[in-house]
């Protein structure tokens, strides 16, 4: 008979959506973490294809290929995923939407200095981005994008909705403790042998070396988005590669933007929408929203917290 030890945590790094991400399973069975991580790991295999732009397959490609010509009917978890997209469109005033993602084939995010898009350009892109042109007939299950040469893409919201999946297989096999890290976008649940809770460290976005603050997290998730790793500079200015869909401009008054809450899914669309939003706005958005907690790093360093996260963070 097998023998099974005490629980201990059980890593497992892996390449995904072109990013890293890491699954821990905390388990006395090393069988049973191992098999609940490959499982994770396949759900988000899963997701990805079916997100995914870049597969000419996919349910995704397929609405972006018939943007402004004919609806295209898709599967529920799709079409669910995009109109809970829109939801967070409304709330944050169309400071997150998912037809933002035609932005990256405008601007050039590569850390050099660049010259600033042409104001034809600009317009271009505005033109083609406004999640309000996605157009949701529940009854058929169809998505329809009013105007020839728009896309969607998941980049802002669609590592947050993998992690929720891959907790959820992961719960479903048994492992009541755990972690996702989606490149940034974590979900934990329980806690880690022989501590009360998880401690999650909040980089410092003038040096990465060092930590910021850490929250301490039980049950929830922590999502940090910001213009440390993906920038293009103009006249000496850092401009974010996260782009205003409303003007088509990419952001510069914020650096670094975390958001705590209890979805990965909402957090990390969330976290870019406040990247977007004037500070201010972002701050007193966030203190209505019950179990939404945010910390704002502005462009001249400055530290913005909502209302109950300071209590929350440490040094």
């Amino acid at each position: 008979m097998r023998q099974i030890s005490s629980a201990r945590a059980h890593h497992h790094p892996v390449k995904i959506m072109g990013c890293a991400f890491v699954i821990a399973a905390i388990h006395c069975d090393p069988q049973i973490a191992w098999d609940a991580i490959r499982a994770a790991e396949a759900e988000m295999r899963r997701v990805e294809a079916l997100i995914s732009s870049w597969q000419a397959s996919s349910q995704t490609s397929q609405i972006n290929q018939a943007a402004g010509r004919h609806s295209v009917a898709v599967d529920k978890e799709l079409f669910d995923l995009i109109h809970r997209s829109t939801k967070v469109s409304k709330l944050t005033n169309g400071a997150f939407d998912i037809s933002g993602t035609l932005a990256r084939f405008y601007w050039k995010f590569d850390k050099t200095e660049n010259k600033m898009l042409p104001s034809e350009k600009i317009r271009e892109l505005k033109s083609l981005v406004d999640y309000r042109n996605i157009h949701l007939n529940q009854q058929k299950q169809t998505v329809f994008l009013a105007r020839e040469g728009m896309k969607i893409g998941f980049g802002g919201i669609g590592k947050g909705y993998a992690a929720v999946r891959a907790k959820q297989v992961m719960l479903d096999m048994g492992i009541k403790n755990g972690l996702v890290n989606a490149s940034g976008d974590l979900q934990s649940w329980g806690r880690p042998p022989g501590k009360q809770h998880w401690d999650i460290a909040i980089p410092d976005p003038r040096d990465r070396r060092y930590d910021l603050l850490s929250i301490n997290m039980g049950e929830g998730s922590v999502v940090t988005s910001g213009s440390f790793e993906n920038y293009t500079m103009i006249d000496g200015r850092r401009y974010s590669h996260i782009i205003d869909p409303r003007t088509g401009m990419p952001v510069t008054h914020t650096q670094n933007v975390t958001v705590v809450c209890p979805d990965a899914e909402f957090a990390d669309a969330y976290a870019t929408a406040l990247s977007v939003l004037p500070i201010e706005e972002g701050i007193n958005l966030s203190n209505q929203l019950n179990g939404v907690e945010c910390i704002i790093i502005d462009e001249h360093n400055n530290t913005h917290f909502s209302k109950n996260l300071k209590a929350r963070a440490y040094a």
